[in-house]
C-alpha cells in the first residue's frame, strides 16, 4: 500500500465553501451501543475497550453491557437536545448492529435531519479481516442500517484500522459517496479506486471526546471545549486565505454524560456565535468537494 506524505503541499486548493465560509465543521455522533463485543449478545468474548479496566472472560459482563447501554438510554437524548438548540445537523456514524437493536434511534435521528452513515456491522477494526468476510460485513451493514433507519448509508468509517481492501470493497459494493478512513489532512481529497473517483473525508482523533477515556488527557467538560475551540480559532485564522475542514467526534456514552455534556454545549454555542463557519453533514461536504474538483454529479441512491 503506497503512502502519501505530501498531500496538497504548501498550496492546498481553496474549497470555496458555501456562503464564503472560512471553515467547514462536521459533527460526528458515533452510535456503537450494542455493537461492542458482548458474550450476552452471542459474541466470542467481551469488549475490552471501555472505561472499566477489568475484562470479564468466558461469561457475560453486566458492568460493560450497561456501561454501553447508557449511551442509548440517556446520552443520545442529551446530544440530540444540544444539536437541536442550534439546528445543527450531524453525521450519525452507526454500527449496524447498534441500530438493529435500537431501530428507534436511527429513525429518530433521520427524522431530525441527521445523516445516517455506516460504522461497519460490529464495533470492530477491519485490519486482518479476510476479504470475503469483509465484503459480507459491508453488505450486511448496509442492509441492516437501511432496514432499521429507513435510509441507505452513503458514508463509511471503520473503527480504528481498515484493511487494505476496505476502500475497494466499498466502491465495489456501490452506493458509497465517500469514506472517512483517513486521518492525514484538514481537507477532503479524491482517490481513484478501480477507476472510480472516490471522496475521502479525513476523520480526527484529537478533537474527539474519546480523549475522556483512560489516558486520553480530557478530565473535565472544559478540557474538551477548550481544545475544540482552540482548533476552531486556529482554522478560522487560516481560513482567511486557505479554508479548511474540521471534524468533531462525539460518542453517546462519553460526551452524553452529565459531567461532560456542558463541554459540547460550550463548543456548539461558540460555533453558533462565530461568522464564517459552515456546519454541514458529511454527505453535503463530499458532494461539494466532488463539484469543486470538477467531477460529475454523484448518483445518490437515496433519491
Amino acid at each position: 500500500m503506497s503512502r502519501d506524505f505530501l498531500g496538497y503541499g504548501a498550496r492546498p486548493p481553496h474549497p470555496e465553501w458555501p456562503g464564503g465560509a472560512k471553515l467547514a465543521v462536521s459533527l460526528v455522533v458515533n452510535v456503537e451501543e450494542g455493537a461492542e463485543l458482548s458474550v450476552s449478545l452471542g459474541d466470542e468474548r467481551n469488549e475490552a475497550t471501555y472505561d472499566i479496566v477489568e475484562e470479564v472472560v468466558g461469561a457475560p459482563d453486566p458492568a460493560k453491557d450497561t456501561h454501553f447501554e447508557y449511551g442509548a438510554r440517556a446520552g443520545y437524548w442529551r446530544i440530540m437536545d444540544e444539536l437541536d438548540r442550534h439546528g445543527f445537523k450531524a453525521y450519525m456514524n452507526c454500527c449496524a448492529r447498534a441500530l438493529t437493536l435500537s431501530p428507534w434511534m436511527g429513525r429518530d435521528a433521520a427524522a431530525r435531519g441527521h445523516e445516517i452513515g455506516c460504522h461497519s456491522y460490529r464495533w470492530e477494526r477491519h485490519a486482518g479481516m479476510a476479504e470475503a468476510d469483509e465484503r459480507a460485513a459491508i453488505a450486511r451493514a448496509v442492509r441492516e442500517i437501511e432496514a432499521a433507519a429507513g435510509v441507505r448509508p452513503v458514508g463509511w468509517h471503520t473503527r480504528s484500522a481498515s484493511s487494505p481492501n476496505t476502500r475497494r470493497l466499498l466502491v465495489e459494493e456501490g452506493g458509497f459517496l465517500y469514506d472517512s478512513d483517513a486521518y492525514n489532512d484538514d481537507l477532503p481529497f479524491v482517490q481513484s479506486v478501480g477507476g472510480v473517483d472516490h471522496v475521502v473525508l479525513p476523520y480526527s482523533f484529537d478533537t474527539n471526546d474519546m480523549r475522556f477515556q483512560r489516558g486520553g488527557g480530557f478530565n473535565f467538560a472544559g478540557d474538551f471545549a477548550r481544545y475544540c475551540i482552540d482548533a476552531i480559532d486556529w482554522l478560522l485564522a487560516e481560513g482567511e486565505t486557505a479554508p479548511k475542514m474540521m471534524t468533531i467526534g462525539l460518542h453517546l456514552r462519553i460526551i452524553g454524560r452529565p459531567g461532560r455534556i456542558a463541554g459540547l454545549r460550550q463548543v456548539l454555542d461558540y460555533i453558533a456565535g462565530k461568522e464564517g463557519i459552515w456546519v454541514a453533514r458529511r454527505d453535503e461536504i463530499a458532494k461539494h468537494w466532488r463539484a469543486r474538483m470538477g467531477l460529475p454529479e454523484w448518483p445518490d441512491p437515496r433519491s
